[in-house]
């Protein structure tokens, strides 16, 4: 039972690395290519700005989600 804990909180640990330097270099990206355009959105048309960011947002959220996923099947199947 120690071992499976042991390995759960190694893979969240794992996850939780990876997510915190994926949404990091996003934020990064996303900052300096569409900054200038993000801005220049929200200043003069305030609701397609608001679908942009939405997007956005999902986006970031499936692709973190399937980087991650991808990455722990690659760790537990050496592991096992």
């Amino acid at each position: 039972m120690k071992k499976e804990a042991t390995r759960t909180v190694r893979a969240f640990l794992i996850e939780l690395a990876v997510y915190a330097v994926l949404v990091v270099a996003y934020f990064v990206l996303v900052l300096h290519l569409l900054g200038g355009w993000l801005y220049q959105l929200e200043t003069h048309h305030r609701y397609t700005y608001a679908g942009v960011a939405i997007l956005l947002i999902i986006g970031q959220a499936v692709v973190l989600e399937s980087v991650t996923t991808l990455l722990l099947r690659v760790l537990r199947g050496r592991s096992e």
